[in-house]
C-alpha cells in the first residue's frame, strides 16, 4: 500500500533544527526501500532495519553493540540437560501498538509466540502463504521445519519449544531479525476482513516505535510507541528518507536535512572526517562480500573453471577502487575477527597465465557470462557496479566476455537464489548472531540451496561438519568443526571471496544515544538530538 506524503514534506517537517518546544525528529538516510515489513518473508538488512528493528522485537534481543544475547519479550528462560526443551517465560503487560488500523483488545501472550514461529516452519499453517511467492528463506535456511519438533503453550505467558536435537546457536538465532514476533490477534482480524497480504504492509508489533507510512522508495515514517515496554524512545518522530546514491545521502547530510547515513562512499570518508558538523564512527565489519557462481550450470560445475575464474580477479584492485583502504581481501567465507577462521588456509592468488591454462584443460573456450552487481550500496560492498567493472576487465584478460547485469533490489534479492540463475552474483553479508553457524550453514549449507545459498553448492563432506558443529557445546571441538570446513569451501571454490570491509557510519554532531552494531543493524530507540 502506498501512502501519500511526498518526499519534500517528511523532510520539511524532519530539519534538524527544531526548537525546544517542538516534536524531536530524527531523520535516517536510508540507503534502499525494503522489500517488506514481515520480517520473517527476508534475510536482507535494508528490510530489517525498516521492519525488525523500529516496529517489532523478539524472544531474546542483543545487548547494544554486542553479539551477545540477552532478554527482550522473554525476561527468563530455562534449557533442559540434554539441549533440546527450551522454556521461556514472556514478560507480563507488554502492549501492542495501537494504530490507525488496530486496536488491540490484550497484551502480548504466549499465541502470539506460536503465531509467529509456526507459520515459518509448517507448510500446513494458514499463514505459511499468505502472499504470493511467499518463502520462509531464514528459517528454511537454518533448518527450523526439521529442529523445531513442537512450539506448546504452558499458560499465557509460558511458551515451551522442544528441538529434535541440540542446537548451540539456537538462543542466538532466536534474537534475529527473521524471528521478530507479530500479533495473533491482528493477523486474525486481518484473515476475517479477508486482508491477509496486509500484514506485510501494514505491520503491528511491540516495538519503540510504531509504523505511520510508506511511500514507495521514497519515505517511510514512524512515531514513538507511547506503550513502549522498554526505555522510551528519546525522539518522537522517524523518518527514513530513501537515498539510494551514497554521494546525495552524503549532500543531504552535509545540508542538515538528515541525522545520519549508511554506506558512504569510500571517496568521501575523510572530508567527512573533517567536517566539524560531522561525526564518523568506525569499527570492523562482520562481513564478506563474494561473486557466488551457480555450480549447477556449465561450466561453473567444474571446479577447475571456478578456480581458474578466482585466479583472474585482483581483489586488491577491486579494495582500493571500491573502498580506499577501507576493507581488505577475503580469503574465508568468515571475517578474521569471527573465531573459529582459519588462518592457515591459502587463498587463490591473481595469476592470469595459470587461469588460461586452467580454463584451457578444463576445455573451456570462447566463454560468455553474466555478472549481477547489486543496485544498491551495502557495508560489504560500496559499489558493486565499479567492481563488476573490474571483474569484467579481469576476466577479459583470459577471454571470458562479461556481461553485467542489475535489477531493483528486492528483485535481485529474489532472482539471484533461483537455482537456474545464469553466471555469477555479486552478494554478500553481515552476520546476524555472531556466530560462525550464520555464515557457513546459513549461506552455504545444502538447507540453504535456493535461498541464501545462491551458489546452489550442496557438499555432503562440508555439510556434514557445519552440521555437527551445531549440535556440539564444546567451543574447542566446534572451532575444529568450522575450521575443517572452511578448508573443503575453499577446495571447492563455490565463491570468489572478494573482501571484508570496514564499517562507517557518518553523522550529524549533535545525535548521541547511537550505537554502532557489529551486525551492521541501524536502531534508533536510544537515539537523541542535542537541542
Amino acid at each position: 500500500m502506498k501512502y501519500k506524503l511526498t518526499l519534500a514534506a517528511a523532510l520539511l517537517s524532519a530539519t534538524c533544527f527544531v526548537s525546544a518546544a517542538s516534536a524531536k525528529t530524527f531523520v535516517f538516510c536510508s540507503e534502499g526501500s525494503p522489500e517488506g515489513f514481515d520480517p520473517g518473508l527476508y534475510t536482507a538488512g535494508t528490510t530489517f532495519d525498516a521492519s525488525a528493528h523500529p516496529i517489532y522485537n523478539r524472544l531474546l534481543e542483543f545487548k547494544p553493540g554486542t553479539t551477545q544475547p540477552e532478554a527482550g519479550l522473554a525476561e527468563s528462560w530455562d534449557i533442559s540437560e540434554d539441549g533440546t526443551v527450551y522454556t521461556f517465560k514472556l514478560r507480563q503487560g507488554v502492549k501492542w501498538q495501537t494504530t490507525d488500523y488496530f486496536t488491540p483488545t490484550r497484551d502480548l501472550n504466549a499465541d502470539d509466540v506460536i503465531f509467529s514461529i509456526g507459520r515459518q516452519i509448517d507448510e500446513q499453517n494458514a499463514w505459511n502463504k499468505y502472499i504470493n511467492g511467499a518463502t520462509w528463506e531464514y528459517a528454511d535456511g537454518m533448518g527450523f521445519p526439521k529442529l523445531i519438533k513442537s512450539v506448546e503453550k504452558v499458560d499465557d505467558l509460558t511458551v515451551k519449544v522442544t528441538l529434535t536435537r541440540p542446537e548451540a546457536p539456537f538462543l542466538a538465532n532466536l534474537a534475529m531479525p527473521f524471528a521478530s514476533i507479530l500479533s495473533k490477534e491482528y493477523a486474525d482480524s486481518l484473515d476475517k476482513a479477508g486482508k491477509k497480504e496486509q500484514l506485510n504492509q501494514q505491520p503491528v508489533g511491540t516495538g519503540p516505535f510504531t509504523f505511520v507510512g510508506y511511500q514507495q522508495d521514497a519515505v517511510i515514517r514512524y512515531k514513538k510507541n507511547a506503550d513502549y515496554w522498554g526505555a522510551a524512545p528519546k525522539i518522537d518522530d522517524l523518518v527514513f528518507a530513501i537515498t539510494t546514491d551514497a554521494a546525495v545521502r552524503y549532500q543531504k547530510l552535509k545540508a542538515g536535512e538528515c541525522h545520519l547515513m549508511p554506506y558512504p562512499n569510500a571517496a568521501d570518508v575523510e572530508s567527512m572526517k573533517a567536517d566539524p558538523n560531522l561525526e564518523v564512527l568506525e569499527q570492523e565489519g562482520l562481513n564478506i562480500a563474494y561473486l557466488a557462481y551457480n555450480t549447477t550450470q556449465a561450466p561453473f560445475d567444474k571446479v577447475e573453471v571456478r578456480k581458474a575464474l578466482n585466479k583472474a580477479i585482483n581483489k586488491e584492485a577491486i579494495v582500493d577502487a571500491v573502498f580506499q583502504g577501507m576493507a581488505t581481501p577475503a580469503v574465508n567465507p568468515i571475517p578474521p575477527t569471527m573465531w573459529s577462521y582459519n588462518k592457515s588456509t591459502q587463498d587463490d592468488t591473481y595469476d592470469l597465465e595459470a587461469a588460461k591454462k586452467m580454463l584451457e584443460e578444463a576445455g573451456v573456450k570462447d566463454l560468455s557470462m553474466k555478472v549481477w552487481a547489486m543496485p544498491v550500496s551495502r557495508p560489504y560492498m560500496l559499489n558493486a557496479r565499479r567492481a563488476a567493472e573490474i571483474i569484467q576487465d579481469d576476466f577479459a584478460k583470459i577471454g571470458v566476455k562479461v556481461e553485467i547485469v542489475s535489477y531493483e533490489w528486492a528483485e535481485y534479492l529474489n532472482r539471484s537464489k533461483a537455482k537456474d540463475r545464469d553466471g555469477a552474483a555479486i552478494m554478500g553479508w553481515t552476520g546476524d548472531n555472531g556466530d560462525p553457524d550464520n555464515f557457513l550453514d546459513t549461506l552455504l549449507g545444502c538447507d540453504a540451496v535456493g535461498g541464501n545459498n545462491r551458489a546452489q553448492w550442496c557438499n555432503q563432506e562440508f555439510d556434514a561438519l557445519v552440521k555437527k558443529a551445531k549440535v556440539t557445546s564444546d567451543l574447542a571441538e566446534r572451532t575444529k568443526l568450522y575450521e575443517e570446513a572452511q578448508v573443503i569451501f575453499k577446495k571447492d571454490a563455490p565463491w570468489a571471496t572478494i573482501d571484508h570491509s570496514l564499517a562507517v557510519v557518518p553523522m550529524r554532531k549533535g545525535v548521541t544515544g547511537f550505537t554502532q552494531s557489529p551486525l551492521g543493524d541501524f536502531t534508533f530507540e536510544a537515539v537523541d538530538i542535542a537541542e
